[in-house]
């Protein structure tokens, strides 16, 4: 059963640029992992410093396994997640 994850991401305009790039490296990284069946971020559309993510694993120890990896630490934990106002995280399991 695959084990979804939508996150939505909100920070100051003015830190917008440092997250996308963020997000731009780590859908690259993300992609390679073997657990990971789909990473997509999005910016949202006339809401300035509004992301929504949407990944997909192949199960919730896949997810677990992505969010120890080097790339998140560096990328999510360290750079993105400070410059966060509001983080909302939703957990689903395919029918």
């Amino acid at each position: 059963m695959a084990f979804a994850v939508v996150a939505q991401y909100q920070c100051a305009p003015a830190d917008a640029d440092t997250v996308r790039g963020a997000l731009r490296t780590m859908r690259e990284l993300v992609r390679s992992e073997p657990a990971n069946l789909a990473y997509e971020a999005h910016e949202v559309v006339d809401q300035p410093g509004a992301f929504v993510l949407y990944e997909r694993y192949t199960d919730r120890a896949g997810f677990e396994a992505h969010k120890e990896t080097e790339h998140f630490a560096e990328l999510i934990r360290a750079t993105v997640f400070p410059l966060l106002k509001e983080r909302t995280i939703t957990f689903a399991e395919t029918l």
